[in-house]
């Protein structure tokens, strides 16, 4: 993998999400998550892809700022742009749509796609598990693993090494809230 083109994706990432922060306590900077996400998907998954670990990293980029589609095809080329157009949800639709449509739309995503999309929830129910935004409830935590699970439900066959990390992490979580 091409390293400046890797430091250029986080630099980017860096840069769009600078003044975004997680929902958990800390209030964590919004860019540890993208780079978490590739973490996963290069340290866990064992991914050597650049466009999937760039997709990984710049998996938010359109869905939480002002960045275009054209704008990433413009900087990271027409493969990156296209996984990450397929993990990005319509923020116009209603929340209860988008998480719909993620379930539905899972089993028929690109190899790429779906790698990303394991990632990207795993990370998040390590979140949830360890650092949960303080104003959810308990119902709340388990309604969020429910519906991870049934996304990677239809992701599975995608890369053994982060769904087999997806299990360990959905069942302490599970196990905290006693579910």
């Amino acid at each position: 993998m091409d390293t400046a083109l890797l430091l250029t994706a986080m630099d980017f990432a860096a840069r769009k999400h600078r003044d975004q922060r997680r929902k958990d306590p800390e209030k964590s900077p919004y860019v540890n998550h993208p780079i978490a996400v590739a973490l996963v998907v290069a340290g866990v998954g064992g991914v050597v892809d650049a466009v999937t670990i760039l997709a990984a990293i710049l998996h938010d980029t359109v869905e939480d700022t002002d960045t275009s589609f054209a704008e990433l095809e413009a900087s990271f080329g027409r493969e990156v742009r296209d996984v990450v157009a397929e993990v990005t949800d319509d923020k116009s639709l209603l929340k209860d749509e988008r998480k719909r449509l993620q379930v539905e739309h899972a089993p028929h995503a690109s190899l790429r796609a779906k790698i990303v999309k394991l990632a990207d929830k795993t990370c998040n129910v390590i979140d949830v598990n360890n650092s949960p935004p303080p104003d959810w409830s308990v119902e709340r935590r388990r309604e969020f693993l429910d519906w991870s699970s049934a996304v990677v439900a239809g992701c599975r066959g995608a890369n053994a090494e982060i769904e087999a990390g997806f299990d360990r992490e959905i069942a302490s979580a599970r196990a905290r809230l006693g579910s």
